[in-house]
């Protein structure tokens, strides 16, 4: 097969779960062919380098087969090859160090684990629960 639907490409080489979100993603502007944006249905050869744009980071990928039906993930590296850039991943580190920090507006509640390290962070350790200010034997000594 000399060319294949980019979304059937995508889906068959497991850069998306679904073919449903390839076509989305190419709708929505989020994958380029050859610096180009492409709708879904736009055909792809060997030699093409696909950008994806999945943030924080964009990869990039160069087609070494044209395929429309999915392949096991050994023989994936056969399908494609990856390009991405080193500062690209780079990005990506830094984003998974930022952690829930720099929560993206929208992204519902904190998890549990985000709250424990609210919590863990907020919580001065000096203070100890245990240490109780009893002031009402002072007042009894002072009467008598």
């Amino acid at each position: 097969m000399a060319e294949a639907r980019i979304d059937k490409w995508m889906w068959a080489a497991r850069i998306f779960k679904t073919r449903t979100i390839a076509a989305e993603a190419c709708k929505k502007g989020r994958v380029c062919i050859n610096g180009a944006q492409a709708k879904p249905a736009r055909m792809i050869k060997p030699g093409d380098v696909i950008q994806v744009k999945k943030p924080p980071i964009t990869y990039s990928f160069k087609v070494l087969q044209a395929i429309e039906k999915r392949v096991g993930a050994k023989l994936v590296p056969e399908i494609m090859e990856n390009v991405t850039t080193p500062d690209q991943y780079e990005l990506l580190e830094m984003s998974k160090i930022s952690g829930f920090v720099n929560r993206a507006k929208g992204m519902g509640r904190p998890t549990k684990k985000d709250r424990r390290d609210l919590d863990e962070f907020f919580t001065p350790e000096y203070i100890d629960d245990e240490f109780d200010f009893d002031f009402d034997d002072e007042d009894e000594n002072d009467d008598k």
